[in-house]
């Protein structure tokens, strides 16, 4: 329960109650910024009242502490290249800190590490995210779609942006069947068809069309698969 509170506590006070006029001031000044300290006083005051026991008070405290310390590394160590990583870096020590605080108070029980079925779950997350895009590019490989030079084509996109969009799929498709709502396995279908359509209209391109449909099927059916196996 405890852990539920603080982990609340934290949401709201790092996002919620932290405006991005705050933000940008504690940026610019660091250390000497008053919504520094202004925003490690409403996390510890959040805590202790999401808490309500005096004799936790401690705990509140130690959040408080806790948190002004790891906001102010993170303010004086990162640039405009590291800011992405010390957000997640960030919000991981402080998940890391409330866990800690949670474990002192036997809240965790890690035997479900242990199970069989914890441990499927895991190899079949494993496998489909960079293993299954490996063995699908593979299986692509000979039918790769020439580059935008050769065929006029705008082919223009974020970098590694397929790789993810393939993982995040076939993740998602696992969830829906192992929790038996197979009807979301269509609307994951649907909804990708309509994404593409524009795409591959403008593209006017047979051969690009049948690539992107066989490494959908072929994504969407190792998800299928999986789920199947593991259940």
């Amino acid at each position: 329960m405890i852990f539920i509170l603080l982990i609340l506590a934290h949401l709201l006070g790092d996002f919620v109650l932290q405006p991005n006029a705050w933000v940008v001031d504690k940026e610019s000044k660091k250390l000497k910024s008053k919504y520094l300290y202004l925003h490690v006083l409403i996390h510890t005051v959040l805590s202790f009242i999401f808490l309500w026991n005096l004799e936790l008070w401690w705990v509140a405290a130690l959040v408080g502490i806790s948190h002004f310390i790891i906001d102010a590394a993170k303010l004086s160590f990162q640039n405009i290249k590291t800011k992405k990583r010390w957000f997640f870096i960030d919000q991981i020590l402080h998940i890391g800190v409330i866990a800690g605080v949670s474990f002192y108070f036997n809240e965790f029980n890690f035997e479900f590490l242990k199970t069989q079925n914890f441990l499927k779950i895991v190899m079949a997350i494993v496998f489909l995210s960079s293993p299954s895009s490996i063995i699908i590019k593979t299986l692509l490989s000979s039918w790769t779609p020439a580059p935008e030079t050769q065929t006029g084509i705008q082919t223009e996109s974020l970098s590694s942006a397929g790789k993810y969009i393939g993982i995040l799929e076939r993740l998602l498709v696992f969830t829906f069947i192992t929790v038996n709502h197979w009807e979301g396995v269509g609307f994951m279908v649907a909804a990708k068809s309509v994404f593409r359509f524009s795409d591959l209209a403008q593209a006017k391109q047979r051969k690009l069309t049948e690539y992107v449909l066989i490494g959908t099927l072929l994504s969407f059916g190792m998800a299928v698969l999986t789920g199947i196996l593991i259940k």
